[in-house]
């Protein structure tokens, strides 16, 4: 959720953009069809009992408490810079770990995570932070742990819809295109690979990532 930009009162992009418009963030997430990209993300993380799972730019929590609805044994944990979406989290999941904190420097161990996931998040962070932030993933997860990401990406166009317009003239956010998203994770010590991508009638393309930390590192 992070974005810094002279336009805005926060070093950080709210949930839903603005503050104002944060209870209506979780409407939004389903208008757009976020569940069903939350539950493929879910299936490719391959989750299993007693692992330690962080969902970075948690929001107001719904990956994160879909995870957890869908493998209870598994100990969940969500990170935003976003106070005011946390609290929200909090109120709507108390048997989840929520912690403020920026990706590009996670409140968290070394090797604490099995398992990362991030939805559509590092469309928002500035480019200078995004090295920093594919750094830190790396270092929270544990040796043979896996990022699994999903984000616009790819080959994403003018002509994949409104969203996807906005996206392309958005210096962070185009970012993210072509081969960008695996050149960055690559870079920091990850073996990655693209493990599916959709066509979203609104977003754009949407590109699945796995990105696992080697065993030896």
């Amino acid at each position: 959720m992070e974005c810094v930009t002279k336009h805005h009162p926060h070093d950080y992009l709210p949930a839903a953009g603005h503050d104002a418009l944060l209870p209506c963030y979780d409407l939004f997430a389903r208008l757009l069809g976020m569940p069903k990209v939350y539950d493929t993300l879910i299936a490719q993380a391959e989750l299993a009992d007693g692992q330690r799972v962080l969902e970075i730019g948690c929001g107001t929590g719904n990956l994160t408490t879909r995870v957890k609805r869908a493998h209870p044994a598994v100990e969940v944990t969500g990170s935003d810079p976003d106070p005011r979406a946390l609290d929200r989290a909090r109120r709507e999941a108390n048997d989840i770990r929520f912690e403020r904190g920026y990706v590009e420097r996670l409140p968290f161990a070394d090797g604490e995570f099995d398992r990362v996931l991030s939805s559509m998040m590092l469309h928002h962070v500035n480019e200078d932070a995004k090295p920093a932030a594919a750094n830190e993933i790396f270092r929270v997860l544990r040796p043979g742990g896996r990022l699994h990401l999903v984000d616009i990406g790819g080959d994403t166009t003018t002509d994949h819809g409104p969203i996807a317009r906005r996206v392309t003239r958005n210096p962070p956010a185009a970012g993210n295109l072509g081969d960008a998203i695996p050149r960055l994770l690559n870079a920091a010590g990850f073996d990655c690979a693209e493990v599916a991508s959709t066509r979203h009638r609104i977003l754009g393309q949407l590109n699945y990532y796995r990105a696992t930390r080697p065993a030896s590192r």
